[in-house]
């Protein structure tokens, strides 16, 4: 998947496609995909406590973590421009790379995904 500044439609598209699509089958398949775009991604807090309830991973450190990426995107990465993409997935391993893109009105300006230290 493309994750560059021109690309914004595709990573929001894809993270939506993944969430809704692995929905049904996540517990089965041990990955999660939590937030999204918008109001979605405001959701990722709650969604990761029940990830962690249903798994038995850590909650707590999980929300931690994904306050502290989209805090420091929105506040260091991104200069000033505004989060609107929040995606957080996590394995039953507790491995959790996420996806993030941040914008300026209508013009995107960047969109990078990395992957976090287990908790």
């Amino acid at each position: 998947m493309n994750m560059d500044w021109h690309s914004s439609g595709i990573t929001t598209s894809v993270i939506g496609a993944l969430k809704r699509g692995l929905r049904p089958i996540e517990d089965d398949l041990g990955i999660y995909v939590c937030g999204g775009r918008g109001r979605h991604s405001r959701k990722t807090p709650e969604e990761l406590t029940s990830v962690g309830e249903r798994t038995g991973l850590d909650a707590t450190g999980l929300v931690a973590k994904s306050r502290l990426v989209a805090k420091v995107d929105g506040a260091c990465v991104q200069d000033g421009f505004e989060l609107y993409l929040h995606g957080f997935f996590v394995t039953k391993e507790g491995d959790s790379p996420r996806a993030s893109r941040a914008s300026s009105r209508s013009r995107t300006l960047r969109s990078r995904a990395s992957r976090s230290a287990r908790s």
